[in-house]
């Protein structure tokens, strides 16, 4: 059977919530992927893992540096989790400026990756393009997403706390994560030193308590591996399982979707064509509803694939703006600081969350050379006995040493936002293929002035807050600004309220096919400073409630 009420392409954070949903909502939902399927637990082979027993102590090889030259930059990417991204060798795409494009093709995508920071955006965000003559307006508000933040939060269990902060929205929380001693500190002399700023529990898609089936954080922080206890969000533990329950599921890896299937004489969207990447088959699947949410790249270069006498220049792009408006947030700017105090005082656990500053900077008015703002992730711990990988010592008075904690060190980094430009996009490069005939993605980013202009406050203002809470000594972190490096590219296929400036209306439908929603990375218009993902679940929700209320009403047979 190749007919069926929905189809959603890709399964990662919005898809998961797609195929729920719609499930739950009496669809028989089609869900394709294009990687390989992910069992929960199952097919976590190194979660349970102890140091010893990976390869090379966890350190990469020479030959997985030049399989994944651009995956190997993530942060945590190792022997334990290389095979949640995808090899680059086999996945290409151009650079023609410094981009890293961090993809993770299988059942959960990089669900099983992220860093699990959920923070909503604030009219402050809504508003900022209009007030500033920048873009285009948002077409919602943050009363047309509320209701969704709170429905979103409510089943995958966030942990945080409400402060009251308007730049920061309060939402449905659990008991957040405690502080550690030095977090502590940090708190009481940054918010006596700076009126503006705050230092608050991270807000977390990460279990304090057993929640909707799922278990809590066992304080392991080896969430990159997989969590058996299900207690981050995942697709794979979390939604997926929501949408399986509904027997209205159908689960289709190895699925590469080649393009949208337009008839037009019905004027419309009917299906997709699917490439089995296994057998290379040609297949076509058909709905009256399709969700893309295959990450904002890959959606939108579907969208660029599905090119049609209706749409010559990509789908539903007679706006002409699809491709253009990619933006990523600016990140990794900030400060470290060690500290010789609270040497009797410890932690038990190794807690995989942060704490956070949020904006402070130009919320009343515009008191900054740049526009918009930055927020800071915090980490503070101690030095453990893997400070030894890179310490100089030798024999059993040096061994013995690393058996006890080592010093207080906090790490501050930025991130800040990033302001749509027509000439940041995406387009298809005809000349160049992959292994299934595809022409591959070109991408074509750098940041602008205002960013630039960020990153050195960035600096300062993290050094003049370490300072506030006498260290033993600061420094400064200044490394290179690579687009991509955050992993939270949006734009490209982006909202708005005129079909002429814009893909998407303000329900996600695309404005020339209005039975094709996206609500991934793709359809954003603007980035705030805050982490996106919790925005792409409550957009998700709300467009899957408009969706089916439009299939009953006969709006989108």
């Amino acid at each position: 059977m190749n007919t069926y009420d929905a189809i959603v392409v890709g399964s990662g954070i919005s898809g998961g919530w797609a195929a729920k949903e719609l499930c739950e909502k009496g669809l028989k939902t089609l869900l394709l992927e294009r990687g390989r399927d992910v069992k929960h637990i199952k097919d976590y082979p190194t979660a349970n893992l102890d140091p010893w027993e990976l390869p090379n102590r966890n350190m990469l090889t020479q030959e997985d540096l030049e399989t994944y030259p651009v995956q190997s930059k993530v942060y945590h990417f190792g022997q334990d989790d290389k095979h949640f991204f995808v090899k680059d060798t086999e996945h290409p795409y151009e650079q023609v400026k410094p981009f890293w494009w961090m993809r993770g093709n299988q059942v959960g995508g990089k669900s099983l990756l992220w860093g699990r920071h959920t923070f909503r955006f604030s009219d402050l965000d809504f508003e900022a393009n209009m007030k500033e003559g920048v873009g285009i307006d948002w077409p919602i508000r943050y009363k047309d997403i509320a209701p969704w933040y709170d429905y979103v939060e409510r089943f995958i269990g966030v942990s945080g706390k409400n402060e009251g902060l308007p730049q920061l929205p309060d939402g449905q929380f659990i008991p957040p994560f405690e502080m550690n001693c030095l977090e502590k500190h940090l708190k009481e002399k940054i918010e006596a030193a700076f009126k503006e700023r705050n230092l608050i529990q991270s807000r977390m898609a990460v279990l304090t308590q057993s929640h909707n089936g799922r278990g809590k954080c066992m304080s392991r922080n080896l969430c990159h591996r997989g969590c058996p206890y299900g207690a981050y969000f995942s697709s794979n533990s979390s939604t997926l399982p929501a949408a399986y329950a509904t027997n209205n599921l159908t689960l289709r890896p190895f699925s590469i979707v080649h393009s949208i299937i337009w008839d037009k004489q019905k004027n419309k969207a009917t299906g997709l064509r699917v490439i089995d990447t296994e057998t290379n088959e040609a297949l076509e699947y058909f709905a009256p509803i399709i969700f893309l949410n295959a990450s904002a790249l890959q959606t939108t270069k579907i969208l660029m694939q599905s090119k049609s006498e209706t749409f010559p220049d990509g789908f539903a792009n007679s706006s002409g703006v699809l491709g253009h408006y990619l933006m990523d947030h600016v990140s990794g700017p900030g400060a470290a600081a060690g500290f010789d105090i609270l040497k009797d005082q410890y932690y038990s656990g190794q807690r995989s969350t942060s704490t956070y500053i949020p904006r402070f900077q130009n919320l009343n008015k515009q008191d900054r050379k740049y526009t918009r703002g930055f927020a800071y992730e915090v980490y503070a711990s101690r030095g453990e006995w893997t400070r030894g990988y890179s310490e100089a010592g030798a024999g059993d008075v040096w061994k013995d040493s690393l058996s006890q904690a080592g010093d207080w060190q906090v790490g501050i980094y930025a991130y800040g936002e990033c302001l749509p430009d027509h000439k940041n996009r995406v387009y298809l490069n005809e000349n160049k293929k992959d292994k299934w005939g595809l022409p591959i993605l070109s991408i074509e980013m750098e940041y602008g002035e205002n960013e630039k202009e960020m990153s050195k406050d960035m600096i300062i203002a993290a050094k003049e807050m370490l300072n506030s809470a006498s260290p033993a000594w600061v420094a400064e972190i200044n490394d290179p600004i690579i687009p991509g490096n955050s992993i939270h590219e949006m734009g490209t296929a982006r909202m708005g309220n005129d079909p002429k400036t814009a893909v998407l209306n303000k329900f996600n439908q695309c404005h020339n096919a209005p039975n094709v929603f996206i609500t991934d990375g793709a359809c954003m218009v603007s980035t705030a400073c805050q982490n996106p993902s919790l925005t792409y679940m409550a957009l998700t929700a709300r467009a899957c409630d408009y969706a089916v209320q439009q299939l009953k009403k006969g709006e989108l047979k």
